[in-house]
């Protein structure tokens, strides 16, 4: 049985990098960019990119410094025990990080960047924590805001229920705690929604689960860009996923870069 979880895990960990023991308790470091680009202006929102299941900080060290590098004061939110336990206990956990972040930066709002898992421990937060006053905008990339059958699908293999995973439990299709995340409006308060999602991506299946309703923008790259493609830990890494990044977080249209490194 210990082998058999140990593969559930490594499978869901595709996208991590398993190179770092940086924890997301920590205090926030200050991490304000001196670029003088046109995409931040420095009094924008700080960035908080939220890591996803199994993601270790340093795996989304490439996107915050993409984000850096346009004037963002980016920080790193890596999930409570790497996001294996139960997602409205991250979100609250979560918040804490918000709160931190807020205080350090002096800011009123900050605005999301959340992969994958990430993104649905945000939109608790945002949902059922009173998120919605302290976030601007939000922006997923490959999260299965409606779950995934690469979660389903584990009972096929033999491992039972997730074998004893809890947040792959609830990110499986059908269950009770999507069914509360997706009951009502997918959008709340004022804040700006934009998810990402490609074709390629591995890990949720089928991929138009990673959109939401109620006047999100949602975005698959390869309506713009066909010949791209982009897996699920390339969401954070590709030039061309970034750019409709950097288009949410000043409210633009979409305008992808195909092109971009």
């Amino acid at each position: 049985m210990l082998l058999r979880k140990t593969a559930l895990v490594l499978a869901l960990a595709t996208a991590a990098l398993l190179a770092s023991t940086a924890t997301a308790t920590a205090a926030p470091a200050s991490t304000t960019a001196t670029s003088t680009t046109p995409f931040a202006a420095a009094a924008a929102n700080p960035v908080i990119v939220v890591g996803g299941l199994s993601g270790v900080a340093v795996a989304y060290e490439p996107i915050a410094a993409r984000l850096r590098a346009d004037g963002y004061r980016a920080f790193i939110y890596q999930l409570p025990g790497l996001g294996l336990g139960d997602i409205p206990t991250s979100a609250r956990a979560f918040a804490n990080y918000v709160d931190q972040v807020r205080a350090t930066t002096g800011a009123a709002s900050v605005d999301v960047v959340a992969h994958s898992e990430g993104g649905l421990v945000s939109r608790y937060y945002l949902k059922r924590l009173g998120g919605t006053a302290t976030v601007g905008r939000y922006v997923s990339l490959g999260t299965p805001q409606y779950g995934t059958y690469v979660a389903n699908i584990v009972a096929f293999l033999g491992l039972g229920s997730c074998a004893g995973v809890v947040a792959c439990q609830q990110m499986t299709i059908g269950s009770a705690f999507l069914a509360d995340l997706n009951a009502g409006d997918d959008t709340p308060g004022a804040v700006r929604y934009t998810t990402i999602r490609t074709l390629q991506d591995e890990l949720v299946r089928p991929t138009g689960n990673a959109a939401v309703n109620d006047g999100a923008k949602n975005v698959l790259i390869q309506s713009y860009c066909p010949l791209r493609v982009v897996g699920h830990l390339g969401l954070v890494l590709d030039g061309t996923a970034y750019t409709i990044v950097r288009g949410a977080l000043v409210d633009g249209s979409v305008r992808p870069n195909c092109l971009a490194l």
